[in-house]
């Protein structure tokens, strides 16, 4: 999909790129990079988007899940995200699950969510549980996927979350001194903080519109949030949401109304945020700590639980 609304900021020892893409906005922050870096990053983007967007027919993701049931040979950058895809199923115990996508679809979210319609009559046909990964075929020599008969992949969240890793690794590879790469609250940061700061201070994306969560401190890292609130929309008189519960097909209703995740990487902190907040409470905030990552979970009455180690990261007053 194409992406617009281009702005760069140029500032001595900075630049800062505003952009559309992946569904969201987009900010990219070089520090001491080469001149036009930032901007070099929205066409990296627009290409990851071009092959997995679920939205474009003649996408990677698109040929892959039209050929299920047969191996399909695709890019290494493919081939890499979709095993991460399946380590992340198994790792979370299938509270993170790609292959939610019929159910997305069947409850109205078969289109970009821009022209999903917030309130519509049309009945919601509940797909059942999804199939989960253990079918799936992997190759690596030949970067070969088969996905079986049935199975279809969604790989938006953790393809945000892989695309800031990756643009921040091409953008450091090329020379900058620091980088930030934010697709809509999926983000990683490494390096050189901007304008001599001591480091990299990030905003706990509150989902409410407020400011309610504070900042984070670090040097490296990704952080993700994943909401009900945010990708919301209603069929026949159901409010629905995009982060389903593997386990029925139907919205995850754990009591939780977020999950932010810090973790090394933002494709990881993707997936531990949105099996968390399907996990619910308890189980949630065990899973995120269990796997040595950290961050807050927000409950549907505004109650805030802080996991083990979110204090390091707060800056100091």
């Amino acid at each position: 999909m194409r992406s617009d609304a281009r702005q760069t900021e140029r500032v001595v020892g900075k630049q800062v790129h505003h952009f559309h893409a992946m569904g969201t906005d987009v900010e990219v922050i070089v520090v001491d990079g080469p001149d036009g870096a930032a901007a070099d990053a929205q066409r990296q983007i627009d290409a990851l988007e071009a092959r997995w967007s679920r939205f474009l027919p003649d996408s990677e993701l698109s040929r892959l899940n039209a050929a299920a049931g047969a191996p399909a040979v695709v890019s290494r950058l493919t081939f890499d995200l979709v095993q991460r895809a399946v380590d992340a199923w198994r790792l979370t115990d299938g509270r993170f699950d790609p292959t939610v996508l019929p159910s997305l679809e069947a409850a109205g979210y078969d289109r970009t969510f821009e022209d999903v319609a917030p309130d519509a009559p049309d009945r919601v046909d509940a797909t059942g549980p999804a199939p989960g990964c253990g079918g799936i075929e992997l190759d690596p020599v030949v970067r070969a996927v088969r996905l079986p008969p049935g199975v279809r992949l969604d790989l938006g969240g953790i393809g945000k979350g892989y695309a800031a890793d990756l643009v921040a690794r091409e953008l450091r590879g090329a020379g900058a001194a620091g980088v930030c790469v934010n697709l809509g609250g999926d983000l990683l940061v490494a390096g050189e903080p901007p304008d001599g700061a001591p480091a990299w201070v990030v905003a706990v994306d509150d989902p409410s519109g407020g400011d309610r969560f504070g900042a984070l401190a670090l040097l490296q890292g990704g952080v993700a949030t994943s909401t009900r609130l945010r990708r919301a929309w209603r069929r026949a008189g159901r409010d629905l949401h995009h982060l389903l519960d593997p386990a029925s097909g139907e919205p995850a209703a754990g009591g939780l109304t977020s999950v932010t995740v810090l973790a090394a990487e933002a494709w990881w902190a993707e997936v531990l945020a949105k099996a968390a907040f399907v996990a619910g409470p308890s189980d949630g905030a065990r899973l995120v700590v269990e796997h040595g990552a950290t961050g807050l979970l927000v409950h549907d009455d505004g109650r805030v639980d802080e996991l083990d180690g979110l204090d390091a990261f707060r800056p100091a007053v």
